[in-house]
């Protein structure tokens, strides 16, 4: 009872509660190659398309950063025209 202080299971070893997941340092950002089907232009958006005018391209990959996703359209065949 009056030994060291409990740790709650909502702080760190500092005393700190965590960030919570909702931090966009816990933010999984999610990049894809995307195609307008009117217009043909590629376009990298940070959002999985819900609509028919835009499809992924690349089989569906998913690229961690933009960075990755700008060089990986450069290279796409349907992304060069």
């Amino acid at each position: 009872m009056f030994g060291s202080p409990q740790r709650f299971a909502s702080t760190n070893d500092q005393g700190k509660r965590p960030p919570r997941r909702a931090d966009p340092a816990y933010a999984q950002t999610e990049f894809y190659v995307v195609q307008d089907t009117s217009t043909k232009k590629c376009t990298i958006v940070d959002k999985k398309p819900t609509t028919t005018i835009t499809v992924v391209i690349g089989d569906g990959k998913v690229f961690k950063t933009r960075t990755e996703a700008e060089t990986s359209m450069k290279t796409m065949k349907v992304c060069t025209n």
